[in-house]
């Protein structure tokens, strides 16, 4: 059984009685010991909003235009005494709520599955080594890291921090971040936003680093004992389906105003008793409000996130899966999503123009430091030695050896250096016991460089990293400038990253407490040339969203000469005016930087702020534009951005939480995927669309030239009813299965303007309504006026708009494409839907009880075939307007 955690004002708790309060240790608890603490308190989880009960998702399927209108007709029913149709309504609105409530349910565990995927994970140290678990694994007395960008997986005692801020809003409604202090003292009544000494679970680290331990998990925190959820969850109803519910009102009412007048003209008229027109004014109310609309779009959109879950893209918003057919920019980073991410050192190039070679791959520190051909030993090249060791020192990452295997946490650029200081004998642990560090700068993306402090021989020494511009501009004017810029740039021009370290003197008065200042005065010690691969698959990618119309800019921190090498190795471009960096941004207007959106492909030595700015002028420059990031400083330009890309693996927290997909592999090919299974959604969601809306027009049709012309009701309500939510009901299901169509990521992107009912929709829905209404009213009132009897009639009619249903599902599967280039057996679900909506209309036809309820009979084989004939009419309707359609458009001045 869980146990209740201790309730203590913890931030008045001396940090010397804190681990004997908490029985633990400042290097933090062991597996076995953790493991016991989880049990005893349980998975460190908020409580969240309980689900809905099973009563109210059933009640639910209630709420809607169709819904009271078949309640209001199976109670007049039961009045004039048309029990049967009473109740055949009353099972299909039981059927109905059994299979919407189902759909509900499959939706809630899809979208409790993506959070899943979504949880945030925490740097905990266990053992004495610093690892990563998931949040909820998360236990009191565990030592916890924190860096930018990362949210507070809980409540925490901090024991150290360097130039720390966290963005505590969500606690106290404060905007602006707050400084913190381990070694602030304050009363135990001091308000949550003054315990300087304390970040508490939810909050965000905007800045700095810290390391606090855990006293208080899930609901025994701040934020618990508040009962709030902060682990941000899509809500509410996509947009598009929105649109469709508020046009599905718009129907339903417009329908029972026109079936209003229409039954009052009719028993005005003299034409159709009261009885009779109630039946006509339900049939055309049944008929012209695509009620299956909502679920099977529901369906579709559920059908998509899984898709691009499967592919490696996980929806947090699903406006993102109606957007992703209009992108038609995609601004990334550069390291880590088309590059792998795993650096490695390859020269060193020291400022007296010795370059040494350093062999291996990858993160693990395989491999050896050459001279020439010839290995360097450890220890024995002292210039070299100084490098490596500051290098080891200025650095915030691990690397060390589990189970023998190699393990690391940490920047891509921080390890890639642990891994060099390996190769050259100096290790992280042995280092920092004989070198410790006394303070820190921590590396943030707009200084541009890290620095630490440590003691050497007595002596408090600096160790700075950075871009070479930032450490040249930090060392003594002796330095020969020039040449050492020289230096770098050719580093660059071969697609290196490079990467310059220096050493100085620590300034007097820099203890544990102080903010130090920026570092002056150093000694340079050289440049370090890194290497990161490119991603398998990258180049092809690229080249698919130049075939897509889809343009793509290169975002990143590099130096100019670096990201062109790279640009060209990608084929992103080979033409240096098509590179601008951020310094070159400055001085341009709102106006000048729209300009040079249209025409560069690559932006260097960006800063965070500036990529908001890039994001801003490509959507005034007419772009929809998705953005990638994985930092903190990423955050706004993922808002902004009309699709926010986080990546998964390196992203932070708050980045992933302001993005609109989560990318699991970090991979740009799996953005294009994305892409591709957005346009393939949205595609399925326009022809689930339009087989209901012309299937339910065409019944309009067919019931407007029957009070028209005065024949009798054509078809029944109950059976309309039938049509509707059943054999068309599984085929628009089957119909959102559909795979990609092959080109998808041919065609140009949608114009972000452009809505569901383009001229192309309305156009075909008109021919297929007008097709399939005059077709099934001419075979009506042919057998009428020979002599057949109304309730044989209908029979027949209504096997014939079941087979229109099956035939005019072909016709659904491709805007552009004939239905005779599409096998059947390349969509088994819709293959399976098709014939089991036959199937069961065939039984209905010849089981008893079915065939009194909807007024059915078994026909002859001439009869199948004659209906047959004219059901298959439709395809060539279509197949005509499809070319008429291609016509056209080939021959537009516009195109």
């Amino acid at each position: 059984m869980e146990r209740t955690q201790q309730q203590a004002p913890w931030h008045t708790v001396a940090i010397a009685s804190l681990h004997e309060s908490l029985n633990a240790t400042d290097a933090g608890l062991s597996d076995a010991e953790a493991e016991a603490r989880l049990r005893e308190f349980g998975p460190n989880t908020l409580p969240e909003q309980p689900p809905p009960a099973l009563w109210q998702i059933i009640l639910r399927q209630f709420y809607s235009p169709l819904i009271y209108i078949l309640l209001i007709a199976a109670v007049v029913s039961v009045f004039i005494g048309e029990l049967k149709d009473a109740g055949f309504i009353a099972a299909v609105l039981v059927i109905n709520a059994i299979i919407g409530s189902y759909q509900e349910w499959k939706a809630e565990q899809s979208s409790h599955a993506l959070r899943k995927l979504l949880q945030i994970r925490a740097a905990v140290q266990r053992d004495g080594e610093v690892r990563e678990i998931p949040a909820e694994e998360v236990v009191p007395g565990d030592v916890i890291w924190l860096e930018s960008g990362n949210r507070v997986p809980a409540d925490l005692r901090l024991l150290t921090a360097r130039g720390l801020e966290i963005d505590e809003s969500l606690l106290t409604g404060e905007s602006l971040p707050v400084t913190k202090d381990p070694f602030w003292q304050g009363p135990e009544n001091a308000p949550v936003g003054d315990r300087a000494n304390m970040s508490f679970a939810g909050s965000i680290v905007t800045r700095g680093r810290s390391k606090g331990i855990v006293v208080a998990t899930g609901a025994a925190t701040n934020v618990g004992q508040l009962a709030l959820d902060v682990i941000s969850t899509t809500g509410g109803k996509p947009p598009l389906l929105q649109r469709m519910e508020r046009f599905t009102n718009i129907i339903a009412i417009g329908t029972l105003s026109i079936s209003a007048v229409i039954g009052m003209l009719g028993v005005t008229l003299g034409r159709y008793s009261a009885s009779e027109m109630f039946l006509i004014v339900i049939a055309l109310a049944v008929s012209a409000i695509p009620e299956g609309l909502p679920i099977a779009m529901t369906v579709a959109l559920a059908i998509a996130t899984t898709r691009m879950a499967r592919r490696g893209v996980v929806v947090r918003k699903l406006t993102a899966v109606e957007g992703l057919g209009s992108c038609s920019l995609i601004a990334t980073d550069k390291t880590g999503t088309l590059t792998v991410n795993e650096l490695t050192v390859r020269e060193v190039n020291l400022p007296s123009g010795e370059a040494f070679t350093v062999t291996g791959t990858g993160f693990a520190p395989s491999g050896q430091v050459l001279a020439g051909d010839k290995p360097v030993d450890p220890g024995s090249h002292p210039a070299l030695e100084a490098l490596a060791r500051a290098g080891v020192l200025s650095n915030e990452a691990d690397l060390h050896q589990r189970n023998g295997n190699w393990e690391w946490r940490g920047d891509a650029v921080d390890i890639a250096l642990l891994s060099f200081g390996h190769k050259m004998g100096w290790l992280r642990e042995a280092t920092l016991e004989a070198h410790p560090q006394i303070n820190e700068i921590p590396f943030e993306s707009e200084h541009q460089f890290s620095a630490t402090f440590n003691e050497i021989d007595g002596d408090l020494r600096v160790f700075v990293k950075g871009a070479p511009e930032r450490i040249l501009a930090m060392c003594r004017d002796g330095e020969d400038q020039a040449k050492l810029e020289a230096m770098a740039l050719e580093m660059a021009s071969r697609g290196l990253r490079v990467l310059a370290l220096g050493e100085g003197q620590g300034d007097e008065g820099v203890d544990r407490l102080c903010v130090p200042p920026e570092p002056s005065n150093l000694s340079f010690l050289g440049f370090v040339g890194m290497i990161d691969p490119l991603r398998p698959g990258v180049r092809e990618a690229i080249q698919a969203c130049h075939e897509s119309g889809i343009e793509v800019s290169m975002i990143t921190g590099d130096h100019r000469v670096t990201a062109l090498a790279i640009a060209r190795d990608l084929n992103l471009t080979h033409d240096d005016s098509r590179v601008v960096t951020g310094p070159e941004l400055m001085a341009k207007t709102p106006d000048e930087l729209i300009e040079i959106v249209k025409r560069v492909s690559v932006f260097a030595r960006v800063a965070p702020r500036q990529k908001l700015l890039i994001v801003e002028a490509a959507q005034k420059a007419g772009h929809f534009v998705a953005v990638t990031g994985d930092g903190v400083n990423d955050a706004p330009a993922l808002r902004i951005a009309n699709i926010g890309v986080a990546m998964g693996k390196a992203g932070t927290d708050v980045a992933r939480e302001a993005a609109d997909l989560v990318i699991s592999d970090d991979n740009f090919a799996t953005i294009v995927a994305g892409i591709e299974e957005g346009r393939v959604a949205y595609d399925n969601i326009r022809k689930v669309i339009y087989l209901l809306i012309s299937t339910g027009a065409a019944e309009l049709v067919l019931m407007g030239l029957a009070v028209a012309t005065g024949v009798p009701l054509p078809l029944l309500p109950v059976q309309i009813l039938w049509l509707n939510l059943v054999t068309n009901g599984i085929q628009d299901v089957a119909l959102a299965f559909e795979p990609s169509e092959g080109d998808v990521l041919n065609r140009k992107p949608r114009l972000r303007r452009e809505r569901i009912f383009n001229p192309l929709m309305i156009e075909r829905t008109i021919v297929a309504a007008l097709a399939i209404g005059f077709i099934g009213f001419g075979a009506f009132y042919g057998m009428i006026a020979n002599g057949w009897e109304a309730p044989e009639a209908r029979n027949v009619l209504l096997l014939l708009m079941v087979l229109f249903e099956n035939f005019h599902i072909g016709n659904c599967r491709s805007e552009t494409k004939s239905a005779f280039t599409l096998s059947p057996l390349r969509s088994p679900i819709l293959l399976a839907g098709t014939l089991a909506a036959l199937l069961i209309h065939v039984a209905v036809m010849n089981i008893p009880f079915m065939q009194s309820v909807l007024d059915t009979s078994p026909v002859s084989l001439l009869t199948w075939l004659v209906v047959a004939a004219l059901a298959v009419m439709v395809v060539p309707a279509i197949e005509l307007h499809k070319w008429s359609w291609a016509f056209r458009n080939k021959n537009s001045p516009t195109n």
